[in-house]
């Protein structure tokens, strides 16, 4: 084994409601939507209307400042909504499936036999190019860019995280597909970020063409920016790829069988679900078809599309998110607690040694969606330092950030870090700082002076 990268800084949110490694079938959803939400610096331009009949592959929007770059449907059927927010801005583009999938064809061929001009077009016409994403900023990658690597990371730590090699079981062929088709598009390395703490699956471990980094550590050391920053940090002016595991294997299906084929391995899960388990949804899938019944109906829940630091809140008939793997459900903070901070708390998790609860080590708790307190002004406790393996200044970025100081943004690392990266920095700031959404304020700031 490679030598093991050991993250020191971070922190497990000890929540219940982990998914077990058992797959239930479950029931194909009525409806699925494509979210220009879920891509950040995109304008959307439709290709469809309501009323239009689509296959599995066919372009619903497009980037309206790069037309070829098209995000098609993950299953045929009828368009039966453009749901709009404030001045019209797209938010859903919603199917109503057919009970049997009919997939546009592209044909299959081997991405080795083909040139890296010819694995873009594919891609692009597709609908499969925006699974890769661009750091800097966290971006769909642009394809006339050529990368210096392409990282992917073939775990998660993040709360309550699905476990990859499950969801890749039976999927190496398609993996390895997926990793000839990528290895295309880039002159230096593809990296495969692998946990050091079990054996890897055979999709990941027997992948051939990549380099295998191991990693050991609590929580962000499951994150592509992390294993970035350890292996090949980004500089000014340099460009890397990143692509999800479960999106490589989608990839690689296109290769194989010439279709767009959006299925993956989805975690329910919770301390509201029961009896947490694994399922198979297409992507964009809305989510009563596999919620529905198997949550606690006596308390008002949350769902989420994603995991709890960074997932989007959704509705009960809302829409699984295109990069998401994972259902998070965890009960609503609408209520206000006697005492608060001042109980004992031997039930109760924080981050600190506030509580009792730190005496008993491996305890898993049910938490949900309170403050506990509201915002004030920043309070320097060194906190951010603590679950921040960067060597960056975390608390100095965001203030820069409020600034817009686009010099001293650069020189604190804003080019190496997404909001999963500053996720738990939020999680654990006492002046209750929205943290990821002042970077992404930051990003787009930098995306604007770049262009």
């Amino acid at each position: 084994m490679s030598k093991v990268i050991k993250i020191r800084r971070g922190l497990d949110i000890p929540l219940r409601g982990k998914a077990e490694n058992i797959l239930v079938k479950n029931e194909m959803a009525e409806t699925y939507a494509v979210k220009p939400t879920d891509f950040p610096g995109l304008t959307p331009k439709l290709n469809v209307q309501v009323g239009d009949r689509v296959l599995a592959g066919s372009p619903l929007f497009h980037d309206k400042y790069r037309p070829d770059v098209l995000f098609a449907s993950p299953v045929s059927g009828e368009v039966v909504e453009v749901r709009r927010g404030e001045r019209r801005v797209i938010l859903e583009v919603v199917v109503k499936a057919d009970t049997s999938i009919e997939y546009a064809q592209f044909e299959t061929a081997s991405p080795n036999d083909l040139s890296r001009e010819q694995v873009i077009q594919k891609l692009l016409s597709s609908g499969n190019w925006p699974s890769i994403k661009q750091r800097p900023f966290g971006i769909v990658a642009n394809p006339t860019d050529v990368p210096k690597a392409i990282f992917i990371s073939c775990f998660d730590t993040s709360p309550l995280a699905p476990y990859l090699d499950f969801a890749a079981q039976g999927e190496e062929e398609a993996f390895q597909a997926g990793i000839d088709a990528l290895r295309k598009l880039t002159s230096g390395k593809i990296h495969l970020g692998l946990s050091s703490d079990y054996p890897a699956a055979k999709a990941f471990a027997q992948a051939q063409g990549v380099e295998h980094h191991f990693f050991k550590g609590p929580h962000p050391a499951g994150n592509v920016g992390i294993q970035i920053h350890h292996i090949d940090p980004i500089n000014k002016g340099e460009v890397v790829w990143t692509v999800n595991p479960l999106e490589v294997i989608i990839i690689g299906r296109l290769f194989l069988n010439g279709i767009y084929d959006a299925t993956k391995v989805v975690a329910l899960a919770g301390s509201e679900v029961i009896n947490p388990r694994y399922f198979r949804l297409i992507s964009g899938a809305r989510i009563d078809s596999i919620v529905k019944d198997k949550v606690n109906r006596d308390v008002d829940v949350r769902y989420i599309s994603g995991n709890v630091l960074t997932g989007q809140k959704v509705e009960y008939i809302g829409f699984l998110g295109f990069y998401d793997s994972m259902v998070s459900v965890i009960p609503e903070g609408n209520h206000y607690e006697f005492m608060g901070w001042l109980s004992p708390g031997a039930s109760k998790y924080s981050a600190s040694r506030t509580f009792l609860s730190k005496l008993i080590p491996g305890k898993k708790y049910r938490l949900d969606t309170n403050l506990n307190g509201g915002k004030r002004s920043y309070v320097m406790t060194g906190q951010y330092e603590k679950v921040m393996p960067m060597d960056i200044y975390p608390v100095y970025l965001i203030k820069a950030i409020l600034a817009e100081d686009i010099d001293k943004m650069e020189q604190l690392g804003i080019y190496e870090v997404i909001e999963e990266d500053m996720a738990l920095c939020e999680y654990v700031c006492t002046s209750k700082t929205e943290v990821q959404d002042i970077l992404r304020r930051g990003i787009n700031l930098m995306i604007k002076e770049l262009s």
